[in-house]
């Protein structure tokens, strides 16, 4: 007979989707943390870095389609046996890039992997999420930031023990295979997003190509936060080292301190959600964001810098995975789908903002492109209104 619902504890399934986000967080993170690096290994300028960086969400961009239909298809549980061991190992690629054109195609390779991963544990959270019956979405992204904050720790630690990059990446691979090893089993087998008991709809089913109104705006919604988002995962050790004038020791503090609060703001976001509702939390998130923004730009010290990378931290913290939740919720599309079509959209804010930080700090500065993100962010503030009154 095939697993049930009530096969194990449904702590033991959140705690397993939970340890599948922290593996998805260090990954991530431990390459972050060393773009520095790469940039200063391979002599890259800034222009050149921000054009480079764009073969992550490239990858995961060209991926989207193909990763919603994969996951409803065969099933999250399937495709995280396939992801969770080729993500890891795609660092390696970004390790032994000789040259520009090799990393960004290592880069893509990392983004497909990265977005399979991505969909599948997302459904999985949704499934455990509807066993709950409450949300606890914004926890599991929690973990993942979580998980970034300690591989920012790691790899300064690393950095200062003279650990070199593939070292790095090897001790990742290791501990990445044994959190697959052990949690596996408890993942829910068969997507509960997939199942006839969801309710029905007057509607024709939407497809990735035809999102109702509603599933486009949460996309937006998405799109304001992740373009912060990558702005931080990426520039954030440039920013300290370049603007603020941090040492090469010390240059991680800004992402450190973005990611502390990212991970803190997530762990307390389903209640603010139940308290407040989702529309003021995310309105209220772009505010703070493009605050936080303007604060590490007019006053570049390591101090000033710092806090405004907290609040972008805490502005950025809740708003996509209450697009994510709201998305897996959807009554006319399917789980895998809607976080995909959801992510898409996202994604463009990856896609736009490394190299739109790179070009415009080649002609004018850092700072500058900084200010650019600011407004960027202020989209979730005007956005969010429009979810009122949609039926998803």
């Amino acid at each position: 007979m095939g697993e049930t619902l009530t096969d194990y504890p449904r702590f033991a399934r959140r705690i397993a989707v939970g340890t599948f986000f922290f593996l998805q967080g260090i990954v991530f993170s431990s390459w972050a943390s060393r773009i520095a690096d790469v940039k200063t290994a391979l002599e890259l300028s800034d222009a050149t870095l921000g054009l480079i960086l764009l073969g992550t969400p490239v990858g995961q961009f060209c991926t989207m389609p193909f990763s919603g239909y994969f996951v409803s298809k065969f099933g999250s549980r399937r495709i995280i046996r396939i992801a969770a061991v080729l993500y890891p190992l795609a660092l390696f690629l970004m390790a032994f890039a000789g040259s520009a054109a090799e990393l960004f195609a290592a880069l893509a390779i990392f983004g497909v992997f990265a977005n399979l991963n991505n969909i599948a544990i997302n459904t999985q959270a949704v499934d455990v999420e509807s066993i709950y019956g409450r949300s606890i979405m914004s926890s599991f992204h929690g973990v993942w930031s979580f998980a970034g904050f300690f591989g920012g720790i790691a790899s300064a630690l690393m950095v200062a023990a003279h650990i070199n990059i593939v070292e790095h990446f090897a001790i990742v691979n290791v501990f990445t295979l044994l959190i697959l090893i052990f949690s596996y089993k408890y993942l829910v087998a068969a997507d509960i997003s997939n199942d006839s008991d969801k309710e029905p709809s007057a509607e024709k089913p939407r497809g990735f190509f035809s999102p109702t109104p509603f599933i486009i705006f949460l996309g937006l919604i998405a799109f304001g936060s992740m373009s912060c988002e990558g702005t931080m995962f990426d520039w954030s050790v440039v920013y300290f080292k370049d603007v603020v004038g941090a040492a090469p020791d010390a240059s991680r503090i800004g992402f450190i301190a973005f990611m502390s609060t990212m991970a803190t703001g997530r762990f307390v976001g389903d209640s603010l959600i139940t308290r407040f509702g989702a529309v003021r939390v995310l309105q209220s998130s772009g505010i703070v964001i493009a605050f936080g923004m303007m604060i590490a730009v007019i006053f570049p010290n390591a101090i000033a810098a710092a806090i405004g990378f907290l609040m972008v931290g805490a502005g950025v913290s809740s708003v996509v995975p209450t697009c994510y939740s709201l998305a897996g919720h959807s009554r006319r599309m399917k789980t895998g789908i809607a976080i995909a079509t959801v992510s898409t959209i996202g994604f463009l804010g990856f896609l736009m903002g490394p190299p739109l930080i790179g070009f415009i700090a080649e002609i004018s500065s850092l700072r500058c492109s900084f200010s650019l993100m600011a407004l960027i962010g202020l989209i979730v503030t005007l956005v969010a209104p429009r979810l009122r009154n949609r039926v998803n």
